[in-house]
């Protein structure tokens, strides 16, 4: 009775703009203006922060069809299309990630120090406020 409501059948999850790999070919530099993008795709995912002409568009399928996986979603597709638009609206760069190319991006190992020297107003307030709380009836300095 337990198995017979169980399928064996692939069930996928979706998420993001549908067949996104096909539909970017679609957009073509210096032709494309976001009206265009608005009919082909739809809203982006998310808009760049700093840059307002940054739309960024995503797809995921992911599946679980394995029994003996217990739930566990295996990733099938991952696609990001990065868009830039121009001051005129029109699309002036297109960048295509795909999961593969993704698995290729070489991330920086150097890292960034911090300038001790030269401390900000928020730190140095922070550091006398500690200062205070540690000693306060000033004992520490005779």
């Amino acid at each position: 009775m337990f198995i017979s409501n169980c399928t064996l059948n692939k069930v996928t999850k979706n998420h993001g703009v549908h067949f996104l790999d096909k539909k970017h070919t679609q957009l073509i530099i210096k032709t494309s203006n976001r009206n265009d993008i608005m009919q082909l795709l739809g809203p982006p995912s998310t808009k760049s922060t700093f840059d307002k002409d940054l739309w960024i568009y995503i797809e995921r399928v992911s599946t679980s069809s394995k029994l003996s996986s217990l739930g566990k979603r295996t990733l099938i597709k991952n696609d990001i299309l990065i868009l830039e638009i121009d001051n005129n609206g029109l699309l002036s760069k297109k960048i295509f990630l795909n999961k593969d190319s993704m698995n290729k991006l070489d991330f920086s190992e150097s890292y960034t120090e911090m300038n001790r020297a030269k401390n900000s107003f928020v730190y140095d307030f922070l550091r006398s406020v500690r200062k205070k709380m540690n000693d306060p009836l000033n004992k520490g300095n005779k």
